[in-house]
């Protein structure tokens, strides 16, 4: 019995100690977790760190139990991340800082093709329907002049015209008004006073009536052969006038603000790169092309030489002015600095402290503008921005899971 006394007595002693330790554990526990969840303002994954949510529950991804998410070991907020000086070293990691433009000139450089003047090119038709008999040009790249001899034309309906004059000539003073519709009807199709009069003169009709070219240039297209029916007014040639031709370049959208009409630029070409050729911006296209989200903008040259063939490409180098209200918030970072992806940009800069952290920024772009960017907002003066080894940086935030250049969620 007292053996029995002595076992019930352990018993209840080991129950006490029990409730003692473990109870009030779990009350400890129960008001940590409690006191973890009214400080905690951030929950996320041990698996998935990208996972960022203001409350406690599952994973929306591997449906884990959320962690507490704080501020790092070191106090940086969830979207800085340090890297060490050792990697940093080994990225080839690179910093400029940026500030205000003390310049209010710089220059635009632009690539672009040498094209045919349209205002000086021409259409030699046919003024009267027949058959071609003879041409005088036989292939495109010729040079004619004003004047010059192009084909014969046989025309059934212009040898009828001249047997008419000839008939109304003879009752020129009994019917004045039919011999002077006749000759109207002749010049309609662009016959010349010196013409009809040659026919008046011999008194013969010409059978192949000859073409001749109404201006001076280069046939740049020839539409008929021989033996070929042409109908009134169809096209035999084109004929471009080259003593001047067209500077076309291609302007990004978002170059349009830098480029004025009357604005320089300097021209050169691939056959001669070191002549410069200086020009004034005389046209900027009012229509954007929604293909390649350009606009032209054109120059008109001097080519009486004939140094210029239409199809050349060139480059060129357009100054512009900045004004003063510009250039008080002018801040430009290099190409390199610049990461982008549809619509977000972004740009890392390196805070100052005294060891390495970097935080992302989404920045708004503006022209394209020395090899760089005019940044519009996202960075201030004076702040230092990653030029070289970007992707590098941005692959550290992703493996932290901090905010990137994929990931725009963790805010």
């Amino acid at each position: 019995m007292k053996k029995y006394s002595i076992y019930i007595g352990i018993l209840t002693i080991g129950l006490l100690l029990g409730w003692l330790i473990f109870g009030s554990s779990n009350k400890v526990e129960e008001h940590n977790h409690e006191t973890t969840e009214s400080t905690t303002e951030h929950w996320t994954c041990s698996m998935h760190p990208n996972i960022d949510l203001p409350e406690f529950g599952s994973c929306p991804i591997c449906g884990m139990d959320l962690i507490p998410r704080t501020e790092t070991d070191d106090g940086l907020s969830i979207n800085s991340f340090k890297m060490s000086k050792n990697a940093i070293a080994l990225a080839n990691i690179e910093t400029i800082v940026v500030g205000e433009s003390s310049t209010l000139t710089s220059s635009l450089v632009l690539s672009g093709k040498i094209q045919e003047n349209e205002k000086e090119n021409a259409i030699q038709t046919a003024h009267f329907a027949g058959r071609i008999e003879k041409l005088y040009i036989s292939s495109t790249g010729e040079t004619v002049k004003s004047g010059q001899l192009l084909a014969l034309i046989y025309s059934p309906e212009l040898v009828s015209a001249q047997s008419e004059l000839l008939i109304a000539l003879e009752m020129k003073s009994s019917q004045p008004n039919l011999y002077n519709a006749v000759r109207n009807k002749l010049k309609l199709w662009k016959l010349s006073e010196k013409q009809i009069n040659k026919i008046e003169s011999s008194k013969k009709v010409i059978t192949n009536f000859p073409v001749y070219a109404n201006v001076t240039g280069v046939v740049t297209m020839k539409m008929v052969e021989e033996g070929n029916h042409v109908k009134e007014g169809e096209e035999l040639f084109r004929i471009a006038n080259l003593n001047t031709v067209w500077a076309e370049f291609d302007a990004y959208e978002k170059q349009l603000s830098l480029i004025k009409k009357g604005d320089e630029i300097i021209i050169t070409t691939n056959v001669n790169p070191s002549e410069e050729i200086n020009a004034i911006v005389s046209f900027i296209d009012p229509i954007l092309n929604s293909s390649t989200r350009t606009v032209t903008v054109r120059a008109e040259l001097n080519n009486k030489k004939g140094t210029l063939k239409p199809g050349m490409f060139i480059k060129g180098v357009l100054k512009f002015k900045i004004s003063n209200n510009i250039a008080k918030t002018y801040i430009t970072v290099p190409k390199s600095a610049v990461l982008w992806t549809g619509k977000r940009s972004v740009v890392y800069v390196k805070l100052k402290s005294e060891e390495p952290v970097f935080e992302v920024r989404e920045v708004i772009l503006g022209s394209e503008i020395n090899g760089g960017y005019n940044i519009l907002s996202g960075i201030k003066n004076g702040e230092e921005v990653v030029t070289n080894g970007t992707f590098t940086v941005d692959a550290a935030a992703q493996l932290s899971g901090k905010k990137s250049m994929m990931n725009k969620n963790n805010k």
